[in-house]
């Protein structure tokens, strides 16, 4: 008999170990592992950094980190042949070469090495091994014939292999042998034996797929017998009808509502091929409930149903004006739309985007211009939406496939033409499922919306008569490509003048009706309002204006419920007066600060844009006697808030003569710049004025003015460069008591959009470079 085993390569007295979970390696075999424990890693390592050899010996029990006591002693000298780092696991190929016995292992830190002696193993040229490797051909013969048998690869495989002893351990790597079973094997001195017992597993395994290809057979017959019955259920049902004993059923019902529901041509023709398929299967066909399914949503969606526009420009925006204080840009706009839809009498919807910070009224104001227009309102939130198909529908060819959320929320208005509200498209999540925002992008385009394809539906939808109406808090999230197709309408905060004004004409009303008491039934001074707006309420929106207000409504509500007499109805129940706010509403939550924080040298008053509106920040500026010209910056300033502090350090030492500051400043100084309100993220340039004054102010021991805040980018030139956000910000800044407000000179034409009673209280100073600013935030200097 040839001997087609090459010989093995000596093997070396001391190897990296490779503990293995519940397999076995075997010589002269290839073989897949998964490495992801840190010492088996480290093996791995240590193996390619040398000669590619590991030693594989299998663990007793399942400990996540073994030890040498938990190895056996027999196991198997194999080298790396590729390998392959995954993002849980790194995969390797290895190829057995020889068995060898675990004289001794060491443990040390993560590496795992033994000291082996080899085993080898001796070939036997007998009748006996030549039997059993014949009886193993033919039992592969057998397994190859079955049809879910072995494969014919495998076959060719086995009879080109001459050696018994690689025969035997092929076949212990490919049978479902138990691993206790393997290492048993692999420990087995003598041949014949080995050769045993993989020829009784493999019995096995033939006896195994003999009786599995006997059930499939059956399995057939009771198929063909299924549609010897099916054909009979027809033949019966084309003899009811026949007779005129039968009435159609589910199906006549169905065709008579196709008729009748005056489908599109493309959509009626889907609908009747489906409803032909369904009249030719049983009910109880598992396909039957789906195409049942399919044809109630296509009977659901208003394809043609339209509700009839209020095309009355006037009209609409006394409704807009009725539910919604001030917005003016928002009910010019539609009161646009609806003169040209007027005047055309055909018109793609547009898709506005209302961005501003939370409370303002986005999601109302898409209810109040339904109202306005005389159309169905629906509203789909898309915030943390992460699956594509919640915008396009699921394949039908899924079990519990639906529609998308688009096409569900146009059944559930029963119009073709609602005002769509998508919610929160900032809050669009990217998840494996997808990206709905690419999938928003058809929806959201007047180009491509006319032939809306759902992926459950697969036919056209038309959404161009749709009104669509997204809502935000911040651009930046968004797709670009979304933000082409969308027309922005930016909602900013507003004024204390404003909040007044709609608390006494919708909060109030509102509150009162929610808890139960009649109008007038608590009367509000304007100093009591003025007080919650200013001292128990800091945001741009008015939604904890209205918690407030309801707070009252509630504890005047509880005293009207517990009174013994109730008080009369042509006076309010209670008149609430500033002084009064303290017992139903607690002690203010925010007070002055800015005369006291800008009451010492070092602190510069500074506006920022936030997703809530505006806030004022504080930026203060120490010199550190003893340092080495070191700047320390902190307050969680993000990488742009550094740079700005690093060009407004730079600017200064630059220009140290022209504002009268010792050039030498910081040789024996550290500067430290910190932003408080520390645990909350901070970024962007348009710090960049305040840091700068903040410096000097610090260097010149001299106090800022309290009464001005600033904005702009500074330049290592000292140019002050245009920021966004200027109506935020001056709301902001007013809502602090600030009375002048430094800007930069090219954000002059933004205070157009300022209300008139913000241009009248506040002095808007526009600057250009950083000696202007100083002028006016430190002027002793200047006296000086």
């Amino acid at each position: 008999m040839p001997d087609d085993t090459p010989k093995p390569p000596p093997l070396p007295e001391e190897l990296p170990i490779l503990p293995l979970l519940n397999t076995v390696v075997f010589p002269l075999t290839l073989q897949p592992l998964a490495v992801n424990r840190p010492v088996s890693i480290e093996s791995v390592n240590r193996a390619l950094a040398a000669e590619r050899m590991l030693l594989f010996v299998m663990q007793e029990g399942e400990e996540a980190d073994p030890q040498p006591e938990h190895l056996k002693r027999v196991g198997t000298v194999g080298v790396v042949r590729q390998m392959a780092k995954g993002p849980t696991a790194t995969h390797i190929i290895v190829e057995g070469l020889a068995r060898a016995r675990l004289e001794s292992a060491t443990r040390t830190g993560q590496v795992l090495r033994a000291r082996i002696s080899p085993l080898p193993e001796t070939i036997e040229s007998t009748l006996e091994v030549e039997a059993y490797q014949r009886r193993l051909q033919d039992l592969i013969e057998r397994a190859v014939s079955q049809t879910s048998g072995f494969s014919q690869e495998l076959r060719g495989i086995v009879m080109s292999i001459g050696d018994p002893l690689r025969l035997c351990y092929l076949l212990a790597s490919l049978l479902d042998l138990k691993p206790a079973d393997k290492q048993r094997l692999l420990e087995l001195d003598s041949l014949i034996v080995k050769l045993q017992a993989i020829a009784e597993a493999l019995n096995r395994e033939v006896e195994l797929l003999e009786i599995k290809g006997k059930i499939e057979s059956d399995a057939e017959k009771e198929m063909s017998q299924a549609q010897r019955q099916y054909f009979l259920r027809q033949q019966l049902k084309a003899i009811q009808d026949e007779l005129g004993e039968s009435d159609g059923g589910e199906t006549k019902e169905l065709r008579h509502r196709l008729d009748d529901a005056k489908l599109p041509d493309h959509v009626a023709s889907v609908a009747h091929r489906e409803l032909d398929r369904l009249d030719r299967m049983t009910p109880a066909s598992p396909e039957y409930q789906m195409i049942r399914t399919y044809l109630d949503w296509i009977l659901d969606i208003p394809w043609n149903v339209t509700t009839e526009d209020r095309l009355d420009p006037i009209e609409a925006r006394r409704v807009l004006d009725e539910d919604h204080y001030d917005l003016d840009k928002v009910k010019e706009r539609i009161v646009e739309y609806l003169a040209v839809l007027k005047l055309k009498g055909d018109m793609k919807g547009p898709i506005l985007c209302f961005v501003g910070p939370p409370g303002v009224g986005k999601t109302s104001l898409g209810q109040s211009i339904a109202r306005a227009m005389n159309r169905k309102f629906v509203r789909m939130s898309l915030g943390g939406v992460r699956d594509e198909a919640e915008i396009r529908g699921h394949r039908r060819t899924y079990i519990g496939a639906l529609p998308g959320r688009i096409v569900q929320a146009l059944e559930q208005a029963s119009a073709v033409n609602p005002v769509f509200m998508l919610d929160e498209i900032d809050k669009v999540a990217v998840g494996f499922q997808g990206d709905p925002a690419a999938a928003l992008l058809e929806v959201l385009d007047p180009a491509q919306n006319h032939s809306f394809r759902d992926h459950y539906l697969e036919v056209n939808l038309d959404l161009s008569r749709v009104l669509f109406i997204t809502t935000a808090n911040q651009l930046g999230p968004v797709h670009p490509a979304l933000l082409d197709r969308m027309e922005i309408i930016t909602l900013a905060g507003y004024t204390e003048e404003e909040k007044s004004h709609i608390a006494r004409m919708y909060l109030i009303p509102r509150q009162l009706r929610e808890h139960g008491l009649p109008p007038g039934a608590v009367a509000f001074t304007d100093a009591a309002l003025a007080h919650i707006i200013s001292e128990y309420t800091r945001e741009a929106g008015v939604r904890n204006l209205e918690r407030q207000i309801g707070t009252i409504a509630r504890k005047v509500a509880a005293r009207v419920a517990t009174a013994q007499t109730p008080p009369p109805t042509s006076e309010p129940a209670a008149r609430v007066d500033d002084r009064d706010l303290p017992e139903y509403l607690g002690v203010p939550r925010f007070h002055r600060e800015v005369e006291f924080r800008t009451s010492r040298p070092g602190v510069a008053t500074g506006v920022a844009w936030t997703e809530t509106g505006g806030d004022v920040l504080f930026v203060e500026a120490s010199l550190i006697p003893g340092g080495h010209s070191n700047i320390v910056l902190t307050g969680q300033l993000g990488n742009v808030m550094q740079e700005s502090a690093r060009a407004a350090v730079s600017h200064i030492r630059a220009a140290a003569g022209e504002l009268h500051i010792p050039p030498a400043f910081l040789e024996t100084h550290d500067l430290h710049v910190h932003v408080p309100a520390g645990a909350i993220p901070k970024d962007g340039p348009s710090a960049g004025v305040t840091m700068a004054t903040a410096i000097l102010s610090a260097i010149r021991k001299e106090p800022v003015q309290q009464d001005v805040a600033m904005t702009g980018e500074i330049t290592l030139s000292g140019l002050v460069l245009p920021v966004g956000g200027i109506r935020e910000k001056a709301l902001a800044a007013r809502r602090h008591r600030i009375k002048t407000f430094i800007l930069p000179a090219g954000n002059t034409p933004d205070l157009t959009e300022l209300p008139p009673e913000v241009r009248q209280d506040m002095q808007f100073v526009p600057v250009s470079t950083l000696e202007e600013v100083l002028k006016v935030a430190l002027p002793q200097e200047v006296m000086k």
